[in-house]
């Protein structure tokens, strides 16, 4: 068994670089459009540690995450654009955050209705799962990590988590032939398209510039910096037993300070590569995350899928009864939808596939919930423990 930090850290490494390699492999991009290049990196340390191959135990495995997390949450939060999301207009966001509602309360019913089959510790991992499904997986860790979650709890979240969302896509994109028939049912005004058009159709998405070694160490340096400045104010905010933890203000901290120094010039560091630095650090945590689980906890995947699926049909309801009073069209149905559930990734392309030429209205709507996911998350984990 792999015990020394040196070679643990080459082992995660090596299976971070791989996964990005083949992902971006013409040849073997395909063997990911199912289970995404995420789940490989979290999936992958955990049948070595559960093999014994090795150490599920060591510290190094918390000092990464603990390290890490802060710095990496920052540089991929500094592309929100909120004059772009603002400019959305009314229908759009209502939608989107009709159905962040419905996820917190679908996540919430859901606790409620399946805790005594799973058991009340799975409070955490209902709120984790919320901050992916209303804003992507780096919400999820950092929630993970906010609320204490145990591994046991969040491996069979992550399962959730990868196969509900590419199942509801894989619907949405199948429903988009019947937006003719839907949007004659629900009587939608169909002005709103022209207007989302108009007024998306200056958004363009930042320039790239060249990545120089310099520019890359002083992007990272000044993560880490307000990474570990983050950490040193939280311990002097209140804390509360299973409330909120110094690690918790710290990831609210980094967020907070990310979205408002992205109003201001720094946010041009984007263009420099510092989301991609974001998600190489992240990707690198996700190991070190994977590492601590095993295959055992793997059991009770099966019925939180269930209550997964009972999620996205609250989620669903409430997307339909505002979609009717204000007459909002079926792409803004799965566009918002899809920029909760999916995210950045998946959102652009179901709007593309709805509307042509509107991928933009998806990406800056998963940018929002990017932003916000967090917050939600430690939100709805802290409502499921007072069911407790």
């Amino acid at each position: 068994m792999i015990r020394n930090p040196l070679l643990l850290v080459l082992v995660l490494l090596a299976v971070e670089c791989s996964v990005i390699l083949l992902a971006g492999n013409p040849r073997t991009r395909h063997l990911f459009n199912f289970l995404p290049s995420m789940f490989w990196i979290y999936f992958l340390p955990m049948v070595l540690s559960t093999c014994g191959i090795i150490d599920a135990k060591s510290p190094l495995y918390a000092g990464i995450t603990k390290y890490l997390l802060p710095p990496a949450l920052f540089l991929l939060l500094l592309n929100v654009d909120i004059k772009a999301i603002s400019r959305l207009g009314p229908a759009a966001l209502i939608m989107f955050f009709a159905g962040s509602f419905g996820i917190v309360l679908g996540m919430i019913a859901s606790f409620v209705i399946f805790k005594p089959i799973v058991g009340p510790q799975f409070w955490g991992g209902f709120g984790a799962l919320s901050a992916s499904w209303t804003g992507g997986s780096a919400n999820m860790i950092a929630v993970k990590e906010g609320l204490n979650v145990p591994d046991a709890v969040f491996l069979p979240m992550v399962i959730v988590d990868t196969i509900v969302p590419y199942v509801w896509l894989g619907i949405l994109v199948a429903l988009a032939s019947r937006q003719k028939e839907f949007d004659t049912w629900n009587r939608s005004d169909r002005r709103i398209l022209d207007d989302l058009a108009h007024r998306t159709g200056h958004f363009s998405k930042q320039k790239k510039e060249p990545v120089y070694p310099v520019k890359a160490i002083l992007i990272i340096g000044l993560a880490f910096l307000i990474g570990r400045a983050s950490q040193a104010v939280s311990v002097y905010l209140p804390t509360g037993k299973d409330l909120i933890s110094p690690y918790a203000w710290t990831i609210i901290l980094v967020s907070t300070l990310a979205i408002f120094l992205s109003t201001t010039s720094l946010s041009r560091i984007q263009g420099m590569g510092a989301n991609k630095f974001g998600k190489w650090i992240l990707y690198f945590v996700l190991t070190s995350i994977g590492a601590r689980a095993s295959l055992h906890n793997a059991a009770q995947a099966g019925i939180l899928i269930v209550a997964g699926v009972l999620v996205i049909l609250i989620h669903v309801a409430i997307l339909l009864g505002v979609a009717r009073l204000i007459r909002a069209p079926l792409f803004l149905i799965a566009t918002a939808s899809l920029a909760n559930i999916a995210g950045l990734a998946s959102a652009p392309m179901v709007a593309e596939v709805y509307q042509p030429g509107f991928a933009s209205v998806g990406l800056l709507l998963a940018i929002l919930g990017h932003s916000l996911g967090a917050y939600i998350g430690i939100f709805t984990g802290q409502i499921c423990r007072l069911f407790i």
